[in-house]
Parts: C-alpha cells; sequence; structure tokens
C-alpha cells in the first residue's frame, strides 16, 4: 500500500514528524495533506501562535470566511454532518495563526502569501525529505520542489484536488481565505463524515495532519473556539452587570455539587440532595452558591438559598415574561409560581433569553435557556 503525503507546518516547536500513513476510505489515497513538521517560533508566517480561544483572537474577515465555509460545504458534500467554524478554526489558527499580520482584502486574498518552508530534505524548519514540485511555482512560488501554502497550509498536490472557488471569481486560490476555508471544509468531511461524532472527527484532524500530538491540539482549540461561539455577547454591559457575569461565565465547567459554593469560589457541598445525590464528595456550586459567588465579585452579598434570594433587590413577576429581564438580573423557578416560599433554584440573566445555571447533581455550570427549567418565576435586579 502506497503512503499518503501529509502536512508541513507546526508552530513553537522544533519536533519533526514525517509520518505517512494510509488514507482511510473517506479520501482518496494519495491526497492527504502533508508531511507534519514542527516549525521554529519565527516561522514563515510571521511568529508563534499567540494565545487566545475566543472569536476575539481571529481577525473578523477569517472569521467570515470559516463561517462561509460552514454555510456552503453541505452542497458540495451533502453528506457531511457537524462541520463547525470552530472546528476551521482550530486548523487555521495552528496552521497560520489565521493569517494574523497579513492584510486580507474584502475579496479574502491574504497578502503576502503564506508560505512553508521548502520540502527540499534540506533540514530547515526540521523536514527531512523532498517532495518533488507539481505545481510548477503556480500556488508555492517555486519550481525547485514544493511547501505548503496559505493559512490551512496545503500541499499544491492536495490543493490540485480539493481545492474550490468559494468567492465567484473563477480561480480556486489557497491564498484566499475563502476559498482555503471551504477547501479546508470538504476535506475533513471527506465523503460524508458525521463530525458531531468523536471518533469521526478525531479521524478527519488525523487525516489531515497524521500525528496525535496535533489531533490534540486541535481538539483543545476547537473547545476553546466552541465555547467562545457560545459566549453570550456582553458588548454595551458594563459596571457591576459585567463583573457578575464574567465572574458567573469564569465557572462554566465546573460540577454542580448540592451545597457546594459559596463566596470564594466552589467548595465541597453536603449530603443530601431531594434527589438521593450527594454534594460532600464533589467540589462545586449549586444554583444559589453560583449566584453568591458571582455577586460577591461585585461586592454584593447574598442570603444563601434561592428562596431568600427572591427577597433581595426590585422584583420582577413572572407575569411579565422573560422580555422583562436585562443582563445580571436574578431569575427564580418555584414549585407553585406565585409561591415565593416555594422556590427552589436560581440562575443569571445573561440576555438573549438565557442564563447561566447550575442545574442539577450530574451536570457541570453552563447556559442554559431560561425555559429549560419549568415554574419559571420572575426575576430580581440587584444592579
Amino acid at each position: 500500500m502506497s503512503r499518503a503525503r501529509r502536512r508541513i507546518t507546526r508552530w513553537a516547536s522544533a519536533t519533526v514528524l514525517l509520518a505517512g500513513a494510509a488514507a482511510s476510505c473517506a479520501v482518496p489515497l494519495g491526497n492527504a495533506i502533508t508531511a507534519y513538521t514542527a516549525l521554529q517560533a519565527q516561522a514563515s508566517v510571521g511568529g508563534p501562535v499567540a494565545e487566545g480561544g475566543s472569536s476575539a483572537d481571529i481577525p473578523p474577515r477569517m472569521l467570515t470566511a470559516y463561517k462561509n465555509a460552514v454555510q456552503r460545504v453541505g452542497r458540495l458534500v451533502p453528506r457531511c454532518r457537524g462541520m463547525r467554524w470552530p472546528v476551521l478554526a482550530a486548523i487555521a489558527k495552528i496552521e497560520s495563526n489565521h493569517a494574523v499580520g497579513r492584510s486580507i482584502t474584502a475579496g479574502g486574498d491574504i497578502r503576502p502569501k503564506i508560505y512553508g518552508v521548502l520540502l527540499n530534505g534540506s533540514g530547515q524548519g526540521g523536514n527531512t525529505t523532498a517532495f518533488p514540485d507539481t505545481d510548477h511555482g503556480r500556488w508555492d512560488g517555486t519550481a525547485t520542489g514544493e511547501r505548503a501554502v496559505g493559512p490551512f497550509q496545503f500541499l499544491p498536490s492536495t490543493w490540485e484536488t480539493f481545492g474550490r472557488d468559494a468567492n465567484g471569481d473563477a480561480t480556486a486560490d489557497p491564498h484566499n481565505a475563502d476559498d482555503a476555508a471551504l477547501g479546508a471544509a470538504v476535506y475533513l468531511c471527506g465523503n460524508g463524515r458525521d463530525l458531531t461524532q468523536q471518533r469521526q472527527l478525531q479521524a478527519a484532524i488525523l487525516e489531515y495532519n497524521h500525528s496525535r500530538t496535533y489531533v490534540a491540539d486541535v481538539l483543545g482549540w476547537i473547545g476553546q473556539y466552541t465555547r467562545a461561539a457560545d459566549d453570550p455577547g456582553l458588548n454595551g454591559v458594563s459596571g457591576t452587570v459585567r463583573t457578575v457575569l464574567e465572574a458567573a461565565l469564569s465557572q462554566r465547567g465546573v460540577p454542580y455539587s448540592w451545597g457546594g459554593g459559596n463566596a470564594s469560589g466552589p467548595s465541597y457541598g453536603i449530603c443530601c440532595s431531594p434527589s438521593g445525590r450527594t454534594g460532600a464528595t464533589i467540589s462545586g456550586f449549586d444554583c444559589s452558591g453560583l449566584t453568591t459567588y458571582a455577586y460577591a465579585r461585585a461586592g454584593i452579598r447574598l442570603p444563601r438559598t434561592a428562596a431568600a434570594q427572591a427577597g433581595v433587590g426590585r422584583r420582577i413577576p413572572a407575569r411579565l415574561g422573560i422580555a422583562a429581564l436585562e443582563p445580571g438580573d436574578l431569575v427564580f423557578f418555584a414549585h407553585t409560581p406565585g409561591r415565593d416560599a416555594s422556590i427552589h433554584h436560581v440562575g443569571i440573566y445573561t440576555g438573549g433569553g438565557r442564563m447561566i445555571n447550575a442545574a442539577r447533581p450530574g451536570t457541570t455550570v453552563r447556559l442554559d435557556p431560561v425555559s429549560a427549567m419549568s415554574g419559571y418565576a420572575g426575576g430580581a435586579r440587584l444592579l
């Protein structure tokens, strides 16, 4: 069985892995992207990958390209499922740091162009295997060998198969943000992967670059960008409201613990919840523990239980609906709406019909629709 070519480019490391591996059945053999070579910190794209993990560290024009590719790829690979912009962003983060430092035209052209090292076996950037020229320098600027190109670092030979024209100029150009993003989406989708399935997502990334370390890094960035994509917009939110929301959002992923959480942060809870689940062995938050912590960051002391918290601030009646809520408001739920003594749950409203919520045993702090909980009992405005 022949060995597939793999990808070049990796940031901020000198580790080298030129790992040829047979391509899976989803993509024709020989069309895998390139050899995987770790580049030094001063790489051809202008330096090491910056820290980040939110859409704020992606140039807006690149983020638009990722999102447009997600919208288009279904027409090209109808059986593909689960393509999301965080998947493309994670790949481009590692490959080119989203072309940061380049100019990107309205049409998506990236200048100066992004070139990887020449794969001539010279040892530069860690490459030890020569790749013969396939494009006569059309895309990689040299006819003396091969080098990866563009924000997704395609080899010209791979681009020949997977390149797509996404911006309507009749040319599939790996140096164009829209074309490159769509080409990467088509490649990752294969013949119709379901990228909502972790094993298929890992297989797609592994085929893009045959390195387990690479896969782990990409999955890490996907996680960060997925959380960023789920962030409520805090534009226009400032002062103590922003302090409260940022404090609560910072605890996403922390386990639910019955009786857990206080003004200082997560803590071990107590035994036992009405469902019989203990919090005594779990460090985390219950619903009112989370609100106590978040408001304490703004210097506001709340009573410990949800029912008691309903007596603080200006009450917002349930009959007004959630449209009456504003970011930072407490949101209450009761066994018998209209009777505050039966309130059993509280969250923090973020806007857009969502709240930061420590819902129940077995879950973590997360963003939920207000409608995810039954018995809406209005809110309270403290800020």
